[in-house]
């Protein structure tokens, strides 16, 4: 317990021990501690992600290397060399964040990865080798049920690195290495730049894993540029929110909608989807767009939207037969397509367009867009969209 007093802060356990603690002192701006000319800090907060992802790729890309500089791991290129797997552990949005890296670890690092739900991660005795890389992923760095992870995975060896956003967390001093996000306080339940800034650091993690393999030269120049991109990527996916305010009040009356992704994007279908189940309270369903007819197509009826990823990515073409199928049972689709793309225009007019990237940046620009869907599509049913009925922002109890 601390006892607060005018001249100093008395730390003492509940026995009345006095204990002793470092002081670390926390950068905090007054004007990020109010909601400005925006109604909800969500909405500040999607608006911010461009300056967040800035903050986040800040001195840490290396353009002349081709490389990342995460000086926060405190690993050797020797010891990164020698790792031959990775585990994230998260919970809630950051296991969709974990997701979108695993990709990225095994396409361009080219080492094996898993995501593993934290809350379970201890309980099912995981095997862990000594070159394991065991990643915690929190936005408050005080998750119950990351800790535990964390707790289980340095008790087994393994190599720990947390990602986390705010200094100085539990999950950040115990883990003793990782990477801090930077990006600002984040006030809304609902996580918006947290995620952003997550799945941008796990892309920068995995450029520097890749160099310190078989990735060239060239390919990690590629990567630096589409990293440093991403910002001004993101600029432009705002500047849609008009249209996208527009389609999701379209939409506002349905009670039930399917997310669907494939590859990268499935984690960011499965984001999308928590998203507006998290501020609308209205139900909704991430699949994996393949997975439709091992069931979930038994659903679909013209009172269920479909939200279709079809980024021009690998598997656009699967994609589109999946979004033919979701019409045949005459579900509306909305459907979020790279720049001008034309491929959904005669299945629907509700139509999404994100900028033209790569396959590692569509996630971020794709969840930046169905966050904004989120958004509107909650304030026309009159939700409360900052704090959220039985939600809290950070879940300290298992």
């Amino acid at each position: 317990m601390a006892i607060l007093t005018p001249s100093r802060v008395d730390l003492r356990t509940l026995a009345n021990v006095p204990v002793q603690r470092a002081a670390s002192q926390v950068s905090w701006e007054i004007s990020a501690d109010g909601k400005g000319v925006y109604d909800h800090y969500m909405l500040k907060e999607i608006y911010e992600q461009p300056e967040s992802v800035e903050n986040t790729i800040r001195g840490r890309l290396n353009f002349k290397a081709g490389n990342a500089v995460l000086s926060g791991l405190n690993l050797t290129p020797r010891e990164m060399a020698q790792i031959n797997r990775i585990v994230v552990a998260a919970c809630g949005s950051s296991f969709h964040a974990g997701l979108v890296g695993s990709y990225y670890f095994e396409d361009i690092a080219g080492i094996p990865a898993s995501v593993e739900q934290a809350a379970e991660f201890r309980y099912r005795n995981p095997i862990i080798e000594p070159n394991t890389l065991v990643l915690p992923i929190s936005q408050s760095g005080e998750t119950a049920d990351t800790l535990a992870a964390v707790r289980e995975a340095v008790n087994k060896g393994a190599i720990v690195a947390a990602l986390c956003n705010v200094v100085g967390s539990t999950i950040a001093r115990e883990s003793g290495r990782g990477i801090y996000l930077h990006a600002g306080p984040e006030i809304s339940v609902a996580s918006t730049k947290a995620f952003t800034c997550q799945v941008t650091v796990l892309l920068m993690l995995a450029l520097l894993l890749g160099r310190n393999r078989r990735l060239n030269h060239e390919w990690g120049e590629i990567l630096v540029k589409e990293i440093e991109s991403i910002p001004g990527l993101l600029r432009q996916v705002l500047e849609q929110a008009p249209r996208i305010e527009q389609i999701a009040k379209a939409t506002a009356h349905a009670d039930d909608l399917f997310y669907i992704g494939r590859g990268c994007l499935y984690p960011a279908a499965l984001e999308g989807a928590l998203k507006l189940k998290e501020i609308s309270y209205v139900h909704a369903e991430g699949y994996h767009a393949a997975e439709l007819k091992h069931g979930p197509i038994a659903l679909l009826e013209p009172s269920v939207p479909v939200v279709a990823l079809c980024n021009s990515i690998p598997g656009k073409d699967k994609m589109l037969g999946n979004i033919q199928e979701c019409c045949a049972r005459r579900a509306p689709i909305i459907a979020i397509v790279s720049g001008d793309d034309d491929c959904c225009d005669k299945f629907t007019d509700s139509i999404i367009r994100v900028p033209d990237s790569s396959r590692f940046v569509a996630p971020i620009t794709t969840v930046v867009a169905l966050q904004i869907f989120a958004y509107y599509f909650a304030r026309e049913r009159g939700c409360e969209i900052d704090q959220p009925r039985n939600l809290a922002k950070s879940v300290t109890v298992e």
